[in-house]
C-alpha cells in the first residue's frame, strides 16, 4: 500500500450519561487524550474528519465543522460522516493519495438526553419499511436469530446450547468491561440474569442481549507511515479497510440470516492487508446484540456459517476456533462498553491500538509471551447497511 495510513495517538472518553457535558466537551476531552501521547499540536493538524449520526437531532447542531473549528482553532479542511470508520476511511485515502500527512479523525454522540425522542429515529433511519410495519430497534434482531435458526436447522439441545451461547456473549463482554475503566457498564452479569430478562419479555432476546445507547467521544491521530516513525517506534499500521452495502430494507434481503456487507468488506480488507482470519488473534465486532457477535464470528470467517453458537458455548473469556484462540470485543463490546454511534468505532480501534501496543492493563491478550501483532475491527451503519472492517497491525522489535 502506497503511503499506508498509521495510527500514532488515540483518545477517548468514558461512555454512558453524559447530561451535564456538551458535545464540545466531549470531543474536545478525546482529542486532547491523542494529542498528550506525544505532544500533538493544533498546528500540526492538516484535516480533521468527524463522525456523528444524531447529534443535530438531540443537539440541535449543524455544520459541525464548525464547532471542531473553534475547538482547534484552525481553519483546516473538515468533513463530516455518520460513523467513525467511514470518517477513518476518508482521511486513509487522503493520507494514501498524498494530500495530507498528519489528520484527526474524531467521533461524538450524545444520544441519552433525548432518548424518548431518537428511539423511533434510531428504526427509521435503519430500517424505513420495518418502522412503518410496527417494527422497534430490536425487532430485526430477533428476525435475524429466527432466521438463522430456520437455516441451519437448529434444535431440540442444539437449540438450548445456542440460546446459552448467546448469554455467555453477554457475560464475557461484562466481565470484559470490570476491566475497563472507559465502559458505561462495569459490572458483571450472569447467566440466570440473561435468562430471567428473556423470560420476563416473553422474547428470544432480552433486555441483555442489546446493547445500550450511549454518550461519549472518540479521537485518533492519522498520518503517513513515515511520519509515524519519526513520531514513534511502533505505529499501529491500517494494513487494510475495506466498505460493502446492501439493502436498508432488512426483509427483502436474499439471506436473513448473516451480513453479507460484513463478509464483502472482510474480503476486500483481507486482499489489501494479505492478512487472514487465521492470523487475528484480537477483534471488536459490532455487538448491538448478541446475536450480531454470533453472526460476525461467520461473516468475518472464523467460523463456518452455522456453526459459530458451537465455539462460544462454553468459553470464558476468548473462543476456541480451530483450536486456536480468538479474543473478541475485550473491552466489553458496544454491550457494556457503550454505544456512542458517532464514537463507537473509535472506541473500537481504542482497544486494537492498546492491545497491539501491550497497553491494554489487566484487558491484555498474551499471545506467545507477548501482544498480538495484528487486529481488525468491524463496524456497521444501519443494521448492516453498510460495513467497514479495518485490519491493524503492528510490527514488532525482534
Amino acid at each position: 500500500m502506497q503511503n499506508r495510513p498509521a495510527i500514532v495517538a488515540v483518545g477517548r472518553t468514558k461512555f454512558g450519561e453524559h447530561y451535564g457535558k456538551e458535545p464540545e466537551k466531549l470531543i474536545e476531552e478525546a482529542w486532547l487524550a491523542a494529542s498528550n501521547e506525544y505532544n500533538i499540536e493544533r498546528k500540526d493538524l492538516e484535516a480533521c474528519y468527524m463522525s456523528d449520526c444524531f447529534l443535530p437531532i438531540t443537539n440541535k447542531l449543524g455544520l459541525e465543522e464548525g464547532f471542531l473549528s473553534e475547538l482547534t482553532e484552525l481553519h483546516v479542511p473538515m468533513e463530516v460522516t455518520r460513523s467513525f470508520s467511514a470518517a477513518l476511511m476518508t482521511a486513509c485515502h487522503a493520507i494514501q493519495a498524498g494530500v495530507y500527512n498528519t489528520v484527526l479523525v474524531g467521533g461524538i454522540e450524545k444520544m441519552t438526553d433525548r432518548w424518548d425522542k431518537i428511539r423511533d429515529d434510531l428504526m427509521l433511519l435503519d430500517d424505513p419499511w420495518s418502522y412503518y410495519a410496527g417494527g422497534t430497534p430490536e425487532s430485526n434482531h430477533e428476525l435475524m436469530l429466527r432466521a438463522y435458526i430456520k437455516k441451519h436447522n437448529i434444535t431440540g439441545e442444539n437449540l438450548d446450547k445456542l440460546n446459552m451461547a448467546l448469554a455467555e456473549i453477554t457475560v464475557k463482554n461484562h466481565a470484559n468491561a470490570t476491566k475497563n475503566k472507559y465502559a458505561q457498564f462495569q459490572r458483571k452479569i450472569t447467566i440466570d440474569q440473561v435468562l430471567s430478562a428473556r423470560k420476563t419479555a416473553h422474547k428470544p432476546l432480552g433486555l441483555y442481549d442489546f446493547a445500550p445507547i450511549s454518550d461519549g467521544a472518540s479521537a485518533l491521530i492519522l498520518t503517513s507511515d513515515s511520519v509515524a516513525k519519526k513520531m514513534t517506534k511502533q505505529p499501529v499500521s491500517v494494513l487494510g479497510i475495506g466498505s460493502a452495502t446492501d439493502y436498508l430494507n432488512y426483509p427483502k434481503r436474499e439471506d436473513l440470516s448473516h451480513f453479507v456487507a460484513a463478509e464483502f468488506a472482510m474480503k476486500t480488507a483481507s486482499q489489501m492487508s494479505k492478512v487472514t482470519p487465521s492470523d487475528l488473534q484480537v477483534i471488536e465486532v459490532y455487538d448491538q446484540s448478541t446475536v450480531m457477535e454470533m453472526v460476525s464470528l461467520e461473516d468475518l470467517g472464523f467460523c463456518e456459517p452455522g456453526t459459530a453458537w458451537k465455539s462460544i458455548h462454553g468459553c470464558q473469556n476468548c473462543y476456541d476456533i480451530g483450536g486456536k484462540q480468538l479474543y473478541v470485543n475485550t473491552d466489553g463490546g458496544l454491550k457494556a462498553d457503550g454505544n456512542p454511534l458517532g464514537a463507537t468505532g473509535g472506541a473500537q480501534i481504542y482497544e486494537i491500538y492498546r492491545q497491539l501496543h501491550g497497553e491494554a492493563g489487566e484487558r491484555q491478550v498474551n499471545i506467545g509471551g507477548g501482544s498480538p501483532h495484528n487486529g481488525c475491527v468491524l463496524e456497521f451503519e444501519g443494521f448492516g447497511t453498510k460495513a467497514y472492517v479495518t485490519i491493524l497491525g503492528v510490527q514488532k522489535d525482534e
